[in-house]
């Protein structure tokens, strides 16, 4: 096993991988730095890993010296490789799934792979790691009893409908949004929960980071001076 030098190898000497089996793999949400021994570990000794695009996760394993096939594995493929990966596993192999960035099956692919393997009896292992709804709350400044974890919210139909069904909800509300309708999904927050109090970040964990604080109207306000770029999570305290 051929392990990056300024990583001490006793970290692994415990650690094994089975085969035919399932591993869910956390990465990064932005600082390549936050990943864990035990997901290197993984990613370096699968048989197959499955990411949704080649290219994102290749950036991760080449940081690590780490050489493995990787396979593409996104939203509109995951139910035409389903049985391709399934039989795989079930011939033997040890599978690692990654998403883009973060935990997958959360807003990512991967459910449906998860639920077919359960049906099937194999084998799933989660590897913990980055999760950008973790991250965001802790850093909204919210004392956090409770939340409700939306996603990403439809683009057209059904959009208005879900927003006053959880503007209901007494609780944190986290959202996530593109950077193409994050002004008009202020907006609209200001309009089905009010000029309530919300934190809203983007760049998470990077070097550029930001975070905005405050109520709906001030935020859209202060909005001029963040930057429209890369995913956003936004809080709204709703209690």
């Amino acid at each position: 096993m051929e392990i990056v030098s300024y990583i001490n190898p006793d970290k692994f000497k415990n650690l094994q991988i089975e085969k035919s089996c399932l591993y869910i793999v956390s990465t990064p949400i932005g600082n390549l730095e936050d990943i864990s021994f035990r997901a290197l570990f993984v990613l370096n000794n699968v048989d197959l890993i499955l990411c949704e695009d080649t290219r994102t996760t290749s950036i991760l394993l080449s940081k690590y010296q780490i050489k493995n096939k990787l396979t593409s594995y996104y939203s509109r493929n995951e139910l035409i490789r389903l049985d391709e990966i399934i039989d795989k596993i079930s011939d033997g192999l040890s599978v690692a799934l990654v998403s883009d960035s973060g935990t997958p099956c959360i807003s990512d692919p991967g459910g449906l792979l998860v639920s077919e393997c359960i049906e099937k009896g194999i084998k799933i292992y989660s590897i913990p790691g980055s999760s950008a709804i973790i991250h965001s709350l802790v850093l909204s400044g919210f004392k956090i009893k409770n939340f409700y974890f939306q996603g990403f919210l439809p683009q057209k139909k059904g959009r208005e409908k879900t927003l006053s069904e959880i503007s209901k909800i007494n609780s944190l509300i986290v959202i996530y949004e593109s950077p193409y309708r994050i002004l008009k999904l202020l907006t609209e927050v200001a309009k089905h929960f009010g000029n309530k109090e919300i934190a809203i970040g983007r760049e998470l964990t990077k070097m550029f980071e930001q975070f905005i604080r405050g109520r709906v109207l001030d935020v859209i306000k202060k909005s001029t001076s963040m930057k429209i770029k890369g995913e956003f999570v936004l809080i709204i305290n709703n209690r």
